[in-house]
């Protein structure tokens, strides 16, 4: 039978297919046809799906549905999957363990599975994990038909943000020169690469630039990216009046490092600035701290006041993409 269709690239597979699930909208119940390099992802309510999907009407099989970690559980469990790691956010030492006991039963491609011990912590932004299934907490995570090698333990990556580090991605232009401050093992860096920018990420981790140099040469990218270790206010004088755009994902204190900010920022630089403010008043204080840094040198615009997701309670999440020109 015709149902509606997610039509995806191969290589953007294995994400858009996570997406729908986690979002509730995969069609379990057919099967998955792939033709032609693409992938056709049956959903359940084609209104529903993200803007940045395609919807085709396509004849599917039916296929038997599999077992999910809900349907021997007898309870639906929270997760999130990273690569071929599951990771779980439970208080209770038995209640994680019957969970990952039934995720490595159910159908789920993993190999490792690791309940949170910790906060993120310290200025390196890493967790304490209990690995309660496998032995190795480096995995590959691919979206957006970019992929990346890192290691839970030693690094700060959220699978969550992938959403919104492509609507990012989206407005690169070829040529940009564009500039990462915290930028991990590269979700910004390498799919600015990719639309043809010349890109710089800084981190003050240390492992974390280690598989930023790593991901730009498995992206094909490396002839774009420079990655430098430190802090990026040490670094900013080297690249000052450099920036077309500029990367500030440090929600919690990214105001500390406007100043920074300013200094790489050329004649016109778009900031990609990210903040956790109460839902009263998200996006207000974000731009104040960004025009008590920048004018009068700078005429200020906010292009954008965009939520990227609910924090916790009363408490948001928010990016402004404001564009600095001198």
């Amino acid at each position: 039978m015709e149902v509606p269709c997610v039509r995806v690239e191969r290589e953007r597979g294995e994400e858009t297919r996570q997406r729908l699930a986690d979002d509730g909208l995969l069609a379990a119940e057919f099967e998955i046809e792939v033709e032609d390099g693409y992938l056709y992802l049956p959903v359940t309510d084609d209104e529903a799906v993200p803007e940045d999907m395609a919807i085709v009407s396509r004849a599917v099989g039916d296929r038997e549905t599999p077992d999910t970690p809900a349907d021997l559980l007898g309870f639906e469990p929270t997760y999130e999957r990273l690569g071929d790691i599951v990771i779980l956010d439970e208080d209770d030492p038995d209640t994680a363990r019957e969970i990952a006991d039934a995720v490595m039963v159910s159908d789920i491609p993993v190999e490792t599975v690791v309940n949170r011990a910790s906060k993120v912590k310290g200025e390196l932004r890493v967790r304490d994990w209990e690995v309660l299934v496998g032995e190795s907490t480096e995995t590959v995570h691919r979206e957006y038909g970019c992929e990346y090698l890192l290691d839970v333990a030693e690094v700060y990556f959220s699978p969550r943000l992938a959403t919104e580090r492509h609507r990012v991605a989206e407005q690169v232009d070829s040529g940009e020169r564009a500039f990462d401050m915290f930028a991990g093992v590269g979700p910004f860096v390498v799919p600015f690469a990719k639309r043809d920018a010349e890109v710089v990420g800084v981190d003050l981790n240390e492992r974390a630039v280690e598989y930023l140099h790593e991901n730009a040469r498995r992206n094909d990218v490396e002839e774009r990216v420079t990655a430098t270790q430190g802090d990026v206010r040490d670094v900013a004088g080297d690249y000052a009046d450099w920036a077309d755009r500029a990367v500030m994902n440090l929600p919690h204190s990214a105001d500390e490092f406007l100043d920074a900010a300013v200094e790489l920022a050329g004649d016109d630089c778009v900031l990609h600035y990210y903040d956790i403010q109460h839902e009263d008043d998200p996006f207000g204080p974000g731009e104040a701290a960004i025009r008590a840094a920048a004018e009068p040198e700078y005429e200020v615009e906010v292009e954008t006041r965009h939520v990227v997701r609910s924090y916790a309670p009363h408490e948001l999440n928010v990016c402004l993409d404001v564009r600095l020109s001198r």
